[in-house]
């Protein structure tokens, strides 16, 4: 009625009903509501009520959201179209994802990607927020309680330092080695397997951590003028494109990291996200995707994944 500006012929006509149908069908539902929702002037309906105009913005906001169930419906039954939000940290976008973007697109033109970037207390936010469909990061689980973490490689750290550097010719640095130097590394959490204090203080040594940032190439650049020695992860790494800095393996000095995509169990995945799960981890097929968001509990989701061998990087 309201789209047709109360004039009930129009409404009748649009609706393939007749004057006295539709009129009928309004004094029925302001008997049934107990309202008037119309000022009439004769047979003619002059004006809304002020609680006819509340329900008229109930109603609306109720149709809005049949249609918004009528197009998840349309968008659902369409397996190749959609979107898919990411929650990640810079490495993972810079380093790891985009071979597996450009496949994922290539498969799926029509799915529209978002990747988020941040630390990893600002992935958990952008999870709390219901804001993502994945989260991709190598953080402490226990910021992430909410979601199944799926296993999907190792990594460690590597330091880099210019070819002049003097720890340049030594394979095997120990942490007596680097506190001796200003470092820079991430912005890691103040405290677990991934602070760098800790790690120093179980040796009794201070790191004299000067600059830190969440970008491994922002890192680089300030390794390159000399203003410390870089920490960072071996994927953002490239001898090609880093040819002025040396590598030296951290591995026997730092705990090795397992990056891991993250997924809600109550999550309805598309089959373009379990395509997209497999291009980043080839071992997480959908089965094993599904079986590890029914595991009962962590042991189980361990045991599930205890016979799998997850690459290196």
């Amino acid at each position: 009625m309201v789209d047709s500006r109360l004039n009930i012929t129009a409404a009748a006509t649009r609706m393939h009903s007749s004057q006295p149908g539709i009129s009928r069908q309004l004094r029925l539902l302001e008997e049934e509501l107990g309202l008037k929702i119309f000022v009439r002037q004769g047979r003619a309906l002059a004006r809304l009520t002020p609680a006819g105009a509340q329900v008229i913005e109930h109603t609306q906001r109720v149709l809005d959201q049949i249609n918004c169930i009528k197009g998840l419906s349309v968008e659902i039954g369409n397996e190749d179209a959609g979107s898919l939000s990411i929650a990640t940290t810079h490495t993972q976008a810079r380093y790891v994802l985009p071979p597996v973007i450009s496949h994922f697109r290539e498969r799926y033109p029509e799915v529209k990607l978002h990747l988020h970037q941040g630390t990893s207390e600002q992935i958990a936010e952008q999870i709390n927020a219901d804001r993502v469909d994945l989260a991709i990061a190598s953080g402490h689980s226990d910021l992430y309680k909410d979601l199944t973490l799926l296993p999907c490689y190792r990594w460690h750290r590597t330091i880099i330092v210019p070819r002049a550097h003097p720890l340049a010719g030594q394979p095997r640095p120990t942490l007596a080695d680097l506190a001796h130097y200003p470092l820079i590394t991430y912005t890691f959490s103040v405290s677990g397997p991934s602070s760098l204090h800790e790690l120093f203080a179980g040796a009794g040594l201070e790191p004299n951590v000067v600059l830190t940032a969440r970008d491994a190439d922002v890192i680089k650049t300030y390794v390159r003028i000399g203003l410390g020695v870089g920490i960072v992860a071996s994927v953002a790494v490239d001898a090609e494109a880093d040819p002025d800095l040396v590598a030296i393996d951290a591995a026997h000095l730092f705990p090795t990291h397992t990056t891991w995509l993250g997924v809600r169990r109550a999550t309805l995945l598309r089959r373009y996200m379990y395509d997209f799960i497999r291009l980043f981890a080839p071992h997480l097929d959908r089965r094993r995707v599904d079986d590890a968001r029914d595991a009962p509990d962590a042991p189980a989701l361990e045991k599930l994944f205890s016979g799998v061998a997850l690459p290196q990087r």
